[in-house]
Order: structure tokens, then sequence, then C-alpha cells
């Protein structure tokens, strides 16, 4: 029998629009809000375990996650990863307690939540409302380089006859390209597997408040009389993963990305760049009713 909890305060969870018209369908973005956790804040809801806290109090946080995100007081399992910023995905029938390396995950079982952990890197569900089958997966920039997100469309159709025009996807709340700094060799590495990879970096021009100042001291014998200035390139990691799912076969009209930037928003959201790597960690997860 399924464990029972105590019911719990609501917390804040963040909802796909499109999603949220499948009835048959569990989906949610944790935010950072009304948890049990004294690290990351204080009352926070962090989800993963994390040096800095406590591991009763991400089990309480994941117990109260899962129930407000199902809606029952029953706990269904939760199907996690150990994520290595890689291209594999899993698929799964049941829950499993071997730790499963990787950064996808599959299902058309009912009853289980799958989930990825995030504090900067997007997460991004797939679901397909034919054969009712849904996957999560987890993309950083090393995932995106991978295309993690194309070959999970690609894992959908084999595991479940999956037609990519079917499919509904929502990107999650991550770092956005106002705040996503990477240096030269990250683009070079896009720009050497992707045509449209000119789209997904911009370059702003780093201020030197020393050099405006003195400027004297940074003229060189080289036309125009001064030395360039570095520039700041930044990646736009959302169009990158949404350009792989319209590779993939997904209209437009079915792919749907968070505006909300984790950076942006340490308020409401985790951030490992924005809080120096000591942050908790959010969940997006997906399941299917029974």
């Amino acid at each position: 029998m399924p464990k029972r909890i105590p019911k719990q305060h609501k917390l804040n969870i963040l909802r796909a629009t499109n999603l949220s018209k499948l009835p048959w369908l569990v989906h949610g973005f944790s935010t950072r809000l009304s948890g049990s956790s004294r690290a990351h804040g204080g009352r926070a809801l962090n989800l993963g375990f994390t040096p800095d806290d406590s591991k009763a109090a991400v089990e309480r946080n994941r117990a109260a996650f899962s129930r407000e995100v199902t809606t029952s007081r029953d706990l269904w399992p939760l199907v996690t990863l150990r994520q290595v910023h890689s291209d594999t995905i899993h698929f799964v029938e049941a829950s499993t307690k071997s730790q499963l390396l990787g950064d996808g995950i599959i299902t058309s079982t009912p009853a289980l939540l799958l989930a990825i952990q995030t504090a900067d890197c997007l997460p991004i569900i797939l679901v397909d409302p034919k054969r009712r089958a849904v996957g999560v997966f987890h993309a950083g920039w090393r995932g995106t380089l991978k295309r993690i997100v194309e070959k999970g469309v690609g894992e959908m159709r084999r595991r479940f006859g999956t037609r990519p025009g079917d499919l509904k996807a929502a990107i999650g709340p991550g770092i956005h390209d106002c705040c996503y700094q990477v240096g030269k060799e990250v683009r070079e590495q896009f720009e050497s597997q992707f045509a449209y990879a000119a789209k997904l970096f911009r370059e702003v021009e780093d201020l030197d408040p020393v050099r405006d100042k003195y400027p004297m001291l940074f003229l060189t014998a080289r036309p125009p009389g001064h030395s360039e200035l570095p520039k700041k390139i930044f990646l736009d990691l959302v169009e990158a993963n949404r350009q792989q799912l319209l590779a993939a076969g997904i209209p437009a009209k079915n792919i749907e990305a968070s505006s909300l930037c984790t950076s942006c928003h340490t308020d409401l959201l985790f951030s490992y760049r924005a809080e120096k790597g000591r942050t908790g960690r959010m969940m997006a997860v997906v399941g299917i009713r029974a």
C-alpha cells in the first residue's frame, strides 16, 4: 500500500498552460517557497540532497511536493536520476531502488512521478496525449550540445510509437540569455554542431571603468589606436532547445517556454550561478494518472 503523509500547507507550483489541459496528466515545476528546509534561505522547498541541508528536511519537502502535484494523500513513487550532463535517457516501467545515471526519463506507466532537478539548467517535459506517454529531461549546455531533448523525442518514438507532431513540450524556468555568460569554447562547440548556432549567442562589450578613466594606458600601435575590448558571450539555452524540438518535428504551437530566469528571480527560484554554488534544487515532475 502507498505510504500516507499528513496534510501540509499548499505549495507554490508552476504549471504549463498547454499541459494543464490534459486531465490525466500530472506535472509541475517547483519553486523555492514554502518548504521545510532551514538551509538556503529558511523555509525553503529544497528538493535536492545538498551538503547544507538535512536529509530529513529534503524528504519532507519531496513528500509535500509530490502530494501537492498529484493532489493525492498517497505518495507516488518518485523516479529520480544521478544527473551527469549527458544524453542518457532511461525508459522505466516501475520504481527502482538502484540509482539511475543519466539526464532523461520516459514512461507510459501510470502512478510514477518522473523527476529531474535543476538550479539553472532547463527542465523540459514532453507529453504524448495520443499514447499517454511522458518524459522529462535535464538540459544544461552540455546536454543541449549532445541534443538530449531531440534524442528524447526519438526515444519516445521508439518505445511508444510517438509521432513528433502529437507531442506537447514545456520548457520550465532556467537561466536565460540575459544572465547565461559562457566562454568562447562553448560557442565554438555549438558552431561545430548546429547550423543555427549564430542565433543562439549574443556579444556584449565588457565595460572597464579603469580603461574609461585612463585610456592612454591602453593605447597600442595598431589602428585605430586602441586594443579591442573583450566581449562577453551569452547563450540562449531556451532557444537552443526550442530549435531542437522544432527540428525533431514538434509544431511551434505545441512548445511552451517559461519566461522566468532563475538568475534574475532568486526570490522565487534557486540559481546555482547567482548564489555562487550554495543553493537548493528545484524539481520538474511529470506523471500519468491511473
